[in-house]
């Protein structure tokens, strides 16, 4: 992982960040979204494949140029966000990931604990490109964060993405008992950091 941009802080080091850093890794770039993504954006929020274990259904248009704006807010509010991942090869739109504070209303508190989330593109799928990514970001929230501990949140069901978050070390913390709310709770401890 190469880091290309200066670095931020809201619950982090400093509070300069007003877009995502670049964040490179061996096959993909991680990067503030552009309104050149929103196409890519709305096919990938309309697919069926990536909305079953996320919101549910087909995002409209409105509610992906939403979420972009919002993507972009939190770094220039929070000093965190979303990055866009491309594919470094080809410049092809991968999907997007990153950490947030959607302040939800759970019977968890998450407030203070930056929240890791990711879509990818159905073709992205199966290439590693999920864990090679989320590496890369959650290497970059060690660096950053105040907070000793992030979170993520997965449907139950979804094995794929719950395969992921193990191998980044995430545990389950509380998992809803019923259908009526499908989701697992999971969260991870950052490193002690040697000072020296």
């Amino acid at each position: 992982m190469r880091l290309l941009a200066s670095q931020m802080d809201t619950g982090m080091k400093s509070a300069e960040l007003t877009a995502a850093p670049v964040i490179e890794t061996e096959r993909l770039r991680l990067r503030s979204h552009a309104i050149g993504d929103f196409s890519d954006c709305v096919a990938m929020w309309s697919d069926p494949q990536v909305v079953r274990y996320t919101i549910g259904e087909p995002s409209p248009p409105q509610r992906t140029w939403l979420r972009i704006l919002g993507y972009r807010g939190h770094w220039a509010l929070l000093g965190f966000g979303y990055w866009a991942v491309q594919e470094k090869a080809t410049d092809r739109y991968v999907g997007e990931l990153g950490f947030a504070d959607f302040k939800r209303n759970l019977n968890l508190s998450l407030d203070g604990i930056p929240e890791l989330g990711w879509a990818l593109a159905p073709w992205a799928q199966g290439r590693g490109y999920a864990t090679e990514a989320l590496g890369a970001a959650v290497a970059w929230g060690d660096q950053q964060f105040q907070s000793r501990r992030t979170s993520c949140i997965i449907h139950r069901d979804n094995a794929k993405s719950l395969r992921i978050a193990a191998k980044l070390g995430y545990a389950v913390v509380l998992q809803a008992p019923t259908d009526a709310e499908p989701y697992a709770i999971l969260a991870r401890e950052t490193p002690v950091r040697s000072s020296g």
